[in-house]
């Protein structure tokens, strides 16, 4: 069993004891049976009851002796490693997959950069794996041998680049020099840039640019880790999380530069270790990355919320909770909406607490509050889909009301000022009442328009002797209701007629 590496054919020749010589071959393109996942070529001896007592290897155009990686094995433990080191391949690649479609969703969802990077260096790292394992043979016998070697040597240096950029990316302005971060893409994109004549190159020369794509790789990753490390300082986030993930491709890569890694994972080698080594990478920044935008959404959720809650605040009144005059008008801007049909009549109600200034000089402030809350309490039993209350300041407050008009909309202003006057504020106070001026409109008006007039009725009801319900051009609260009004007006107010 044999590595794959870039040559035009080889023969293999089993020399057994009676002379006889039996060869097999594999040629660029034409591997036949003889490939196996992980990049690994085998050649069975063909069983004979003479023992065979030599191999015998001839290569034509063999581009590096120092490229062989060759083994001996028996039939079953052969057979044992190809199987797992496919599956492994396997379990990598489907994971790499997934990284890279993960991240590029990702990337989208947030309208992030980094996360685009990760997921195109994923997907090449994926696509190496498929050349290098020789998986693509499945679907196209004619890549094997020096093709599928010149593809992978291009996607090797293709997903440096983009793991260098995807780096740098993730980690913010502020937190990396200008003039490392500059250093840093350029180690990348030049190790991508020497890819591109290395994949090509047939001859001997290969052993040169391999030494050369080594120190730029080499090169690359000091760059990166110098990046990570001065962004940890300054307390980068990204930079810690991502530590993690770096580390372990940062060795993997660093190792099969000066160590040799040939024996390890059946064959497989420095690829096999890369390969893993970017699925760890990938599985790792994809937790981390999403882990950090999930604390990103929260704070932006609870930021929202807090705003939201602040908006509410700015338009409640905070002794009664009512609505002040600000969260009145947006209301009724919606409510009047609601209304521009002119079989859909609203109106607004002035509510202003009688003699409300002597109730603070006899009994203080903190007696006048009370009354306020316990008035507020009593108005907001209106409160809903077609009625708006809301407090003014002082003793006044609002009422804006839809769907009601004429004797209705007044007779439902007179059970308001009565249950008003029910309310109890314990001994020490008699009944406290109120005045209410209400103006009606129909079709298109505004609030201002609407709120001179009510005042206008408020202070003839003021005039009247208060405790008194003044409609804008006619006096209010007298009068009895037809039946079919008494049902209009348990229906539309939700109260029981008189």
């Amino acid at each position: 069993m044999l590595h794959n590496t870039r040559f035009d054919r080889l023969r293999v020749g089993f020399v057994y004891a009676d002379g006889l010589t039996q060869w097999q071959q594999v040629a660029t393109g034409a591997f036949g049976a003889h490939w196996r996942a992980g990049g690994q070529i085998l050649f069975s001896a063909p069983d004979r009851r003479v023992a065979p007592v030599a191999l015998v290897l001839r290569f034509d155009r063999l581009a590096s002796v120092h490229l062989l990686r060759m083994r001996l094995l028996g039939v079953d433990e052969a057979n044992l490693q190809a199987n797992v080191l496919a599956a492994a391949v396997g379990c990598a690649l489907t994971l790499l997959f997934l990284g890279a479609i993960y991240n590029t969703a990702l990337a989208i969802a947030v309208r992030r950069q980094f996360p685009a990077w990760l997921g195109a260096w994923a997907a090449c790292m994926v696509l190496w794996g498929f050349f290098w394992s020789q998986f693509d043979l499945l679907m196209n016998g004619a890549l094997a041998g020096a093709p599928s070697s010149q593809i992978c040597t291009a996607l090797a240096c293709l997903a440096v680049t983009l793991a260098t950029q995807g780096a740098v990316t993730a980690l913010a302005r502020d937190t990396v020099p200008v003039a490392l971060r500059r250093v840093t893409i350029g180690c990348g994109l030049a190790t991508g840039a020497l890819g591109i004549p290395a994949s090509l190159v047939r001859g001997s020369s290969i052993d040169a640019w391999g030494a050369v794509l080594g120190i730029a790789t080499l090169a690359d990753l000091v760059a990166v880790a110098l990046c990570l490390g001065i962004a940890w300082r300054r307390g980068s986030g990204e930079a810690r999380a991502f530590a993690g993930a770096w580390a372990v491709p940062m060795v993997v890569l660093a190792t099969t530069q000066v160590v040799d890694t040939a024996s390890l994972f059946w064959g497989g080698g420095a690829q096999m270790l890369v390969l893993l080594g970017a699925t760890w990478q990938t599985l790792w920044i994809s937790v981390a990355a999403t882990h950090r935008l999930t604390r990103i959404r929260l704070e932006r959720d609870r930021a929202r919320q807090a705003e939201a809650t602040a908006h509410e605040l700015a338009r409640r009144d905070p002794l009664t909770g009512l609505r002040n005059r600000r969260g009145l008008v947006e209301a009724v801007d919606a409510m009047i909406g609601q209304g521009e049909d002119e079989h859909s009549p609203f109106a607004l109600l002035l509510v202003d607490v009688d003699k409300f200034k002597t109730i603070n000089d006899t009994h203080g402030h903190e007696v006048g509050d009370q009354v306020l809350c316990r008035l507020a309490g009593r108005l907001s039993r209106w409160d809903g889909a077609m009625c708006a209350v809301a407090r003014f300041g002082g003793e006044e407050f609002a009422m804006v009301v839809v769907g009601l008009s004429g004797p209705v909309l007044t007779q439902f202003a007179d059970r308001v000022r009565q249950e008003v006057a029910e309310c109890d504020h314990g001994p020490a106070l008699r009944a406290v009442t109120v005045s209410i001026g209400i103006a009606e409109a129909r079709g298109a008006a505004d609030f201002q328009s609407l709120y001179r007039l009510a005042d206008e009725a408020l202070y003839r009801a003021k005039q009247a002797g208060r405790n008194c319900v003044m409609s804008a051009g006619r006096p209010g609260g007298d009068g009895i209701l037809p039946a079919s009004m008494e049902r209009e007006l348990e229906r539309v107010a939700g109260i029981e007629p008189a």
